[in-house]
C-alpha cells in the first residue's frame, strides 16, 4: 500500500467520517468539502449555522394565526389541545379547547382509540389530520407540544403560536 498525502489523507477522514455521523451533519462537512480544505473553524461555524431539519416543515406551514384559530373554530373543523397546566387552563382558555399538559401530551397521543375517548371525552385524533392545533400561554411549550405529536406521526398538526395570551388581547380578555 502507497502513503497518501496529508491533504488528501484530511479529505478521507471526512469523507469516512460523513458517513457515520448525523445527515444535517454529513452535508455540513459536504458543503465545507466542496468549497475549500476545512478547518475546524469552518466546520464549527458551518455546522453551527445550518438550520434544522426535523419535520423538514417550513415555519409558516406549523403556525396558525389568531384569524386563522378564528375561522377553525366557527366552523367546528379543529381539534384543538391547550398544552397549559390545568390550573392556568382553569383560568380561562379558549372554547371547545382539550386540556392535555404537555408533560402528559406523549403518553396521551400514545392510547389507543377507545382509551383517548373515555378519558378526554372527544374523538381521537388521526395521524392524517390537517386541523390538530396545540396551544399554550405564548408558543413555547406549543412548539414543543407539536415536535412531540410530529414524532409520533402527526405529521400535519399544527401550533398557535400566539397562545392564549395573544387570544385573550384579541378577544378582549
Amino acid at each position: 500500500m502507497f502513503p497518501l498525502p496529508s491533504s488528501l489523507q484530511g479529505t478521507l477522514v471526512f469523507t469516512m467520517l460523513s458517513y457515520l455521523l448525523s445527515r444535517s451533519f454529513c452535508q455540513v462537512v459536504a458543503e465545507v468539502n466542496r468549497s475549500s480544505y476545512p478547518t475546524f473553524g469552518s466546520v464549527l461555524r458551518a455546522f453551527s449555522t445550518s438550520s434544522p431539519t426535523f419535520g423538514d416543515a417550513s415555519e409558516n406551514a406549523s403556525v396558525v394565526t389568531y384569524s386563522q384559530l378564528k375561522t377553525m373554530l366557527s366552523s367546528g373543523n379543529i381539534q384543538l389541545f391547550d398544552v397549559r397546566n390545568p390550573d392556568e387552563y382553569q383560568a380561562g382558555c379558549i372554547s371547545d379547547s382539550v386540556n392535555i399538559p404537555l408533560g402528559n401530551l406523549e403518553e396521551s397521543l400514545k392510547l389507543s382509540s377507545e382509551q383517548f375517548q373515555q378519558t378526554f371525552d372527544i374523538k381521537p385524533p388521526g395521524k392524517d389530520d390537517d386541523n390538530i392545533v396545540f396551544h399554550c400561554k405564548s408558543g413555547s411549550r406549543s412548539s414543543k407540544a407539536l415536535d412531540i405529536a410530529r414524532r409520533l406521526g402527526f405529521s400535519r398538526s399544527r401550533h398557535y403560536k400566539g397562545g392564549y395570551s395573544e387570544w385573550a388581547e384579541q378577544e378582549g380578555n
